[in-house]
């Protein structure tokens, strides 16, 4: 066994074949700080537009769930608002 393959090879691990993962995941761990920081700042122009953030963030939410989901939510909220007196 050469010593390159002992390197590769350590332990039953495929040194190779790991450094691709972790590098990969890295990889996409930095595209996911990007993405917040663009993120963030599309939030920051919806406020200076005058837009309540906190609003679009559940508007968000919203429109990741299914309708019938968002209408037995929706009807929930209104019964318990009523029971509330509200």
């Amino acid at each position: 066994m050469s010593e390159e393959e002992d390197r590769s090879d350590v332990g039953g691990v495929a040194g190779e074949r790991l450094r691709s993962i972790v590098e990969r995941i890295e990889r996409l761990e930095e595209e996911r700080k990007a993405l917040a920081s663009d993120i963030k700042d599309i939030f920051a122009e919806a406020k200076s537009a005058g837009f309540d953030t906190r609003v679009v963030r559940q508007i968000i939410a919203i429109r990741k769930k299914e309708p019938a989901e968002v209408e037995e939510q929706q009807s929930l909220l209104d019964l318990y608002m009523r029971a509330l007196g509200m």
